[in-house]
């Protein structure tokens, strides 16, 4: 919450950052502030006060925001893959192209798609009926632990968000690797001294924190699709950890233009 913070406050006060790029980050920076605020009080509340218990409403609640604002980040990715692929294959476009009413109609389009198509996810989980056991082995509202927890079959809650999950994050995720495919051969193309690191130095932020999200997500997929034989602690640990990312991007992004 601190880091993302500062970050918001500079940015803010900074007259020099206020530009599409660190309007993205900004954006990406509330988006980590809100699953900050859905996860962290509660997981606090039960280490601090043994408050295990959480309504029905406020556990739908938590399992849209992030399954939603998980999906938006992915999408704040994609955008801002795009953004470096035109500042180093169309340097000359780039201030035409990549605008504030850009970043607006971008924002209105990550917020848009995304909650469009995660909010079936929270209302057919709601529809189920439970009659028996009601402890989630975690600590996090997730559509399959609580699922798992209701008497009826519920295939359908699980084709859905396997449909809407890859849809979302692998059209964002191949949309994120063409960027950087197209970048990297514009890169090696580059013959000035110099020339390649300093365009590295723009995009190198991306290169570092795409694979962190991606892997973290693949590797929460993973450990859910085995969980008879991954201990539940690993699972929730790692539940909890994609939470954050904004602050890991500042840091990666303004030591790559300190490197150059």
């Amino acid at each position: 919450m601190g880091a993302n913070a500062t970050l918001l406050i500079t940015i803010c006060l900074e007259a020099s950052l206020h530009e599409p790029m660190y309007y993205l980050l900004s954006l990406l920076s509330l988006l980590d502030i809100v699953l900050c605020l859905t996860v962290i009080p509660k997981v606090l509340a039960i280490f601090w006060f043994d408050l295990r218990s959480i309504s029905f409403s406020a556990c739908f609640l938590q399992m849209f925001i992030m399954n939603c604002f998980l999906a938006m980040e992915s999408c704040t990715f994609m955008v801002m893959a795009y953004d470096r692929y035109v500042a180093i294959c169309h340097p000359l476009r780039y201030s035409s192209i990549i605008t504030s009413q850009f970043v607006a109609k971008a924002s209105v389009f990550i917020v848009t798609r995304n909650a469009l198509l995660t909010a079936p996810i929270p209302i057919l989980t709601a529809r189920l009926h439970y009659c028996g056991k009601n402890v989630i082995e975690n600590c996090i509202c997730a559509n399959l632990s609580v699922s798992r927890l209701s008497c009826d079959n519920f295939t359908l809650n699980r084709i859905y968000q396997f449909v809407a999950g890859w849809t979302l994050l692998g059209s964002d995720f191949i949309l994120i690797f063409l960027s950087c495919t197209f970048i990297l051969r514009a890169l090696l193309r580059f013959k000035a001294e110099g020339a390649a690191v300093k365009a590295l130095s723009t995009c190198g932020s991306h290169f570092i924190l795409i694979p962190f999200f991606s892997t973290i997500l693949l590797v929460v997929v993973l450990t859910n699709l085995a969980s008879k034989t991954v201990p539940m602690d690993i699972t929730i640990l790692l539940s909890v950890l994609k939470v954050d990312n904004a602050a890991v991007t500042w840091v990666a992004y303004e030591c790559c233009k300190f490197l150059v």
